[in-house]
C-alpha cells in the first residue's frame, strides 16, 4: 500500500513582529519569535521528502528533516541536542542566515508553495532551551594533549573553536576587541541580533572547555609565528573590518561615515542606548546610507533609531539587484526608509564649517550583465542631481585588516587583502595556519563563515591527528 499524501499547508505560519511605527523608536528584536503550538505547525508543514535537498544547501549539514520532526511532535530538546552536533550558533543562525538562498531555497515546498520556515524553528528551539536555563554540557572525549590558536571570536572562530573542544583539543580564542562576537555584536544591529543572544551563545562554546582571551590583538601584541611556537596549529577568523570608499571628491567631510565605523559606535559602543552610553555619534535629521546590501540596511535603519527624520538608501542598481535579503528590504521599506535607486554618488559638498550637506548624484540605467551576474548599471549623461543630508554611510563592502598578513610574511593573499586558502581544507600557504569567514571570502555571510569554520575544523584536527600538511 502506498504511503498516504501529506496534505499540504501553502503559506508559512506568519511570525508575529513589532509594528514599523513602534520599532523605530526602540531597539528591541522586530521579529518575536513562534510560541511553541506555532513552531509545532509550521513542522508539520514538512513534506517528509526521500530525497531532502534542504540538508544540501545548509553549510553546517544540519539534519534538517530529523529537527523537523521533532519539533512537530513538541520534543524541542532533542531537537536542540541534534542541531547543536553540527552548529554551535543555532539562536544566531536562526535569526541571520539567508535561509531562502540556502536551505528552505530548496525545500521541495518552495517549488510551488513557500518553504518551511527551517530559521525561524532554529531559532525557536534555540531561544526555547534557553528559557529552560543553562543547557547540558555533552560529554567530550579525552585531551589529546594538542593546542590551537583560533584568532577572532567571530562566526569561523567560534564554530572552529566548538568543534575542536569536542574533538579533545586545547583551543584558546584571541579577541581583539572588549567583547567577543565579531560582526555579530560590532555589526549587526541589536534590532537584528539581540547581543545577549551572542552573548548566550559564546558564553556556551566556553563551558565546552574554550578559553577566550579578550583585547588581546594578534599581529600586533604576538604574531602568529609566535603563536605557533606555542601551539600546534593557528585559525585565523579575524574578518573583513576594512572599509570600502569611494573615491569621490567631498568624501572626507565631517558626517561621512564608514558603515563600519557607524555600526561599531552605535551597537558595539552602545550609541543605541544613549543617554546612558554618550558615544560621540553625528545624529542627523536626513541620513543617507550608500549601497544595497544587508549592511546598508542595517545602517539605514539603525539611522532612523538613533533620531533620523528620513533614512535614505541610495544604490546604483535595481532593487532586483540588491543583494541584501528580501526581509531586511522589506523591513526597511515598511518603515518607511526611501529608496533612491539606479542612483550613484559622484561628490559630496560640504557646508563652510566642513560638514556634509548634500550628496551630487548620476541616474543610471541598466545594461548588461557584468561579473557578478547582475546587470551593469550605466550613467546617463547630464543627469546630475543633489540629494540634501547631513549624514552619510557608506556600506559599499569591505576587506581584510591587513595587520596580519604584514607581520606574517609567507602567508599569501590575493585580491582586495584576502588570505589565500585550500576551499576544502581551509589551508593556507603557511605550515600549520588555517583561515577561513571574511578573512578569506571578503565580507560574505555569517553562515558561509560558519561552514568554512567547520571545513577548517575537521582539517585541523586531522593535521594535529596525522602531522600530515
Amino acid at each position: 500500500m502506498s504511503k498516504k499524501a501529506k496534505r499540504i499547508i501553502p503559506k508559512q505560519t506568519p511570525m508575529p513582529e513589532q509594528a514599523p511605527a513602534e520599532r523605530i523608536k526602540n531597539y528591541d528584536e522586530v521579529p518575536r519569535g513562534y510560541t511553541a503550538e506555532q513552531a509545532m505547525a509550521e513542522a508539520k508543514r514538512c513534506l517528509e521528502c526521500g530525497r531532502p535537498l534542504c540538508v544540501d544547501g545548509c553549510p553546517v549539514n544540519i539534519n534538517i528533516p530529523a529537527f523537523l520532526k521533532l519539533v512537530s511532535e513538541g520534543d524541542f530538546r532533542s531537537a536542540i541536542s541534534l542541531i547543536k552536533e553540527t552548529n554551535a550558533l543555532p539562536a544566531v543562525s536562526g535569526r541571520v542566515c539567508p535561509q531562502e538562498e540556502q536551505c528552505e531555497g530548496k525545500c521541495a515546498l518552495s517549488k510551488r508553495y513557500e518553504s518551511v520556515a527551517i530559521g525561524r524553528l532554529e531559532r525557536f528551539v534555540a531561544d526555547w532551551e534557553a528559557a529552560q536555563g543553562p543547557p547540558p554540557i555533552p560529554e567530550l572525549p579525552p585531551p589529546t594533549g594538542k593546542k590551537v590558536a583560533v584568532v577572532g571570536s567571530g562566526p569561523a572562530g567560534v564554530t572552529v573553536a566548538a568543534d575542536l573542544i569536542r574533538k579533545g583539543h586545547h583551543v584558546t580564542i584571541f579577541e581583539a576587541l572588549h567583547e567577543a562576537g565579531g560582526v555579530l555584536v560590532y555589526g549587526i544591529p541589536e534590532f537584528r541580533l539581540p547581543k545577549a543572544v551572542v552573548r548566550r551563545e559564546v558564553e556556551y562554546v566556553c563551558r565546552l572547555g574554550v578559553k577566550l582571551i579578550k583585547d588581546f590583538v594578534v599581529g600586533a601584541a604576538e604574531t602568529v609565528d609566535e603563536l605557533l611556537e606555542e601551539y600546534d596549529a593557528v585559525f585565523l577568523g579575524t574578518g573583513a573590518g576594512l572599509p570600502w570608499f569611494l573615491n569621490v571628491p567631498g568624501e572626507n567631510l565631517n558626517g561621512v561615515y564608514s558603515a563600519n565605523e557607524y555600526l561599531t559606535r552605535a551597537n558595539l559602543m552602545k550609541a543605541y542606548r544613549f543617554p546612558e552610553y554618550d558615544t560621540p555619534i553625528a545624529r542627523g535629521k536626513r541620513v543617507a546610507t550608500i549601497g544595497g546590501g544587508n549592511v546598508a540596511m542595517d545602517s539605514a535603519r539603525t539611522a532612523l533609531r538613533l533620531g533620523a527624520e528620513e533614512s535614505i538608501i541610495v544604490y546604483r542598481r535595481s532593487r532586483e539587484e540588491m543583494p541584501a535579503r528580501n526581509e531586511e528590504i522589506h523591513h526597511a521599506e515598511q518603515e518607511g526608509i526611501r529608496f533612491e535607486l539606479l542612483t550613484s554618488p559622484v561628490a559630496f559638498h560640504g557646508d563652510s564649517n566642513g560638514w556634509v550637506k548634500e550628496i551630487e548624484c548620476l541616474r543610471n540605467e541598466l545594461g548588461e550583465p557584468d561579473a557578478s551576474g547582475r546587470r551593469r548599471p550605466v550613467p546617463i549623461k547630464d543627469s546630475n542631481f543633489r540629494i540634501p543630508v547631513d549624514v552619510v554611510v557608506l556600506a559599499i563592502g569591505q576587506s581584510p585588516n591587513p595587520l596580519i598578513p604584514k607581520t606574517t610574511p609567507d602567508l599569501k593573499t590575493g585580491n582586495n587583502g584576502v588570505v589565500i586558502v585550500d576551499n576544502e581544507t581551509m589551508k593556507t600557504s603557511k605550515e600549520g595556519v588555517f583561515a577561513g569567514g571574511d578573512v578569506a571570502t571578503g565580507g560574505a555571510t555569517v553562515i558561509l563563515a560558519m561552514g568554512q569554520g567547520k571545513k577548517a575544523a575537521k582539517a585541523i584536527d586531522e593535521y594535529l591527528r596525522t602531522g600530515a600538511w
